[in-house]
């Protein structure tokens, strides 16, 4: 398995950044450390002019304005940026989460992902700012991620947004977070978004599929940081075994929004992705699943730079629209 040769000119610039392993930092020092973004920044800096990467589209992309919101949770108030695509409106809404592992990475890191996202679905992309453990251990982010999908559904119209049209999806942690608020909305009985677009989600607590001893060493994610991760999130061995943590053990998904399942070959997290795709069929829910080869945990972040990810991207894009476009606008 190779990654694919554009991707690895990036991840060699990220390795002269010579970032000691995310799980030998605290988690301070983590949310510190330069990520794939910045490796692509730096590769389009003046002064290594004899490695830029003709960007396919500016990163960050333009959009038509950038706003921030105070969502009311149930640990305080929630951060939120929301980009608006450029004309009139109102738009379709697609919540999203950031990756991190619950404990790093921020709404800027996450950001050229929003914006692309943004332009491609031409919908609003409302970016949450969960609360972050160790200093808020599970369940706060979900909690957090549940609380700003019911907001943002009930407050549609206040961030140029049409009512009843909103989706949900997120990377990594993130992809964990959006199809644990549609459990947790199922559980309570709430509104469901009409999508869910699950970027190489965090399924499972447990480190023992294929994917996982091919890729244990890969980069910019690897088993010993999954493991890190999960350390600091749950407050016990027995959290791991809860649905809103691993929800490829929910004992019933019936009834979730269809979904689409992004993943990538040489990423730890690829089987768990597909394990969870094919519980989602399985009851009942309409979902597609693609995994793309050649590619690494957080390529889907380069779309601007990766043509494989512009693919993501592109297909990302058409799963939101069909799914907005299913259902008569209100």
């Amino acid at each position: 398995m190779k990654v694919e040769e554009t991707l690895q000119k990036i991840l060699d610039q990220y390795a002269t950044f010579e970032v000691p392993p995310i799980e030998s930092l605290s988690p301070g020092n983590a949310r510190n450390a330069p990520t794939l973004k910045n490796a692509v920044e730096e590769m389009n800096a003046e002064h290594v002019g004899n490695r830029v990467i003709n960007l396919a589209k500016p990163m960050p992309e333009p959009v038509g304005k950038v706003t921030h919101v105070v969502i009311p949770g149930q640990g305080g108030d929630i951060l939120a940026r929301v980009y608006t695509p450029k004309g009139d409106g109102p738009f379709t809404v697609l919540v999203y989460f950031h990756g991190g592992g619950w404990v790093i990475a921020n709404l800027d890191v996450y950001e050229p992902t929003c914006r692309a996202l943004c332009n491609a679905a031409e919908c609003v992309v409302v970016s949450v700012a969960y609360r972050q453990a160790p200093e808020n251990k599970f369940p706060a982010a979900a909690d957090d991620a549940y609380a700003a999908l019911q907001w943002v559904m009930a407050n549609t119209a206040t961030i140029n947004g049409i009512t009843g049209c909103v989706a949900v999806g997120g990377e990594s942690a993130g992809g964990n977070l959006a199809t644990v608020a549609c459990l947790m909305s199922k559980d309570k009985g709430d509104q469901m978004p009409l999508f869910q677009l699950l970027v190489y989600p965090i399924t499972n607590y447990a480190f023992d599929t294929p994917s996982y001893m091919e890729n244990a060493n890969s980069k910019p994610l690897n088993a010993a940081m999954m493991k890190w991760f999960f350390r600091h999130y749950l407050g016990n061995e027995a959290d791991g075994n809860q649905p809103y943590v691993s929800p490829l053990q929910a004992p019933d998904i019936s009834g979730l929004p269809p979904a689409l399942v992004i993943t990538a070959e040489l990423d730890v997290l690829r089987d768990e992705g597909e394990q969870y795709a094919q519980k989602l069929q399985a009851a009942g829910v309409q979902t597609k699943t693609v995994c793309y080869p050649g590619m690494v945990h957080e390529f889907f972040s380069l779309s601007g730079v990766v043509p494989t990810a512009k693919e993501a991207l592109d297909e990302a894009a058409s799963g939101l629209k069909a799914a907005f476009e299913a259902i008569p606008v209100r």
